[in-house]
């Protein structure tokens, strides 16, 4: 695993809950681990959103100044320059689709100086809208490519139905994943199993379900 983990994806493709997995599952094996919120497009379902999460498991994060507040301002607030030449692990979680992927270009020079230290990782859904062919999943992963000035290195299969996934649905969708593994050239990194779900897929990565709906949060 590279040092700096970029995840990018189609909204709603649970790239933001892979985010929060990935960084917990570094950090319990030790690693200093920081999560970069680079979304400033969507307010809702991001890791501004696990602070409290992140920080009992002594994760640090990095999110935009009014995060998590009544104010929608599209800023970065932080030195994520600074933040990514310091020791121990990086996850950046980009914002959804091309649009999201705008803030990630302005670091493209400083991401290709420490390509060697940097996996940028696309998260793919085949039961999401716009992304359910494998063709309209690169043509959205060529999209946001453009939109970042940069490429990415692998793919995660984090196919899912929330808490109506099945061994099933993961099973399947191992086509889809391969598909776009042959057609873009790219490696499949990990394929997203949810905890209490026994599959039988490629690079399994057990993932807790830690993006909830607004009506299942709990204070």
């Amino acid at each position: 695993m590279k040092r700096i983990n970029i995840v990018t994806g189609h909204y709603g493709s649970g790239k933001t809950n892979f985010s929060a997995n990935l960084a917990v599952k570094l950090a319990e094996s030790g690693e200093k681990v920081t999560v970069a919120d680079l979304d400033i497009v969507n307010p809702y379902f991001r890791s501004a959103d696990f602070e409290e999460m992140f920080g009992s498991k002594g994760i640090t994060l990095a999110a935009p100044m009014y995060a998590n507040s009544n104010l929608d301002i599209p800023a970065i607030s932080f030195d994520l320059g600074r933040i990514a030449s310091e020791s121990g692990y990086l996850v950046v979680d980009v914002g959804g689709d091309d649009a999201g992927a705008i803030a990630l270009g302005r670091y493209a020079k400083m991401f290709a100086e420490m390509s060697g230290d940097v996996d940028m990782l696309y998260v793919v859904n085949c039961r999401r809208f716009l992304t359910r062919t494998a063709d309209e999943a690169l043509e959205l992963m060529y999209e946001i490519e453009a939109a970042a000035s940069m490429k990415h290195t692998a793919i995660v299969n984090n196919t899912n139905l929330l808490y109506e996934t099945t061994a099933e649905v993961l099973e399947q969708s191992e086509s889809f994943a391969e598909e776009i593994s042959r057609k873009s050239g790219l490696p499949i990194a990990y394929t997203c199993v949810p905890l209490g779900i026994s599959a039988n897929v490629r690079d399994p990565f057990p993932t807790e379900i830690y993006v909830k709906k607004i009506w299942e949060q709990t204070e």
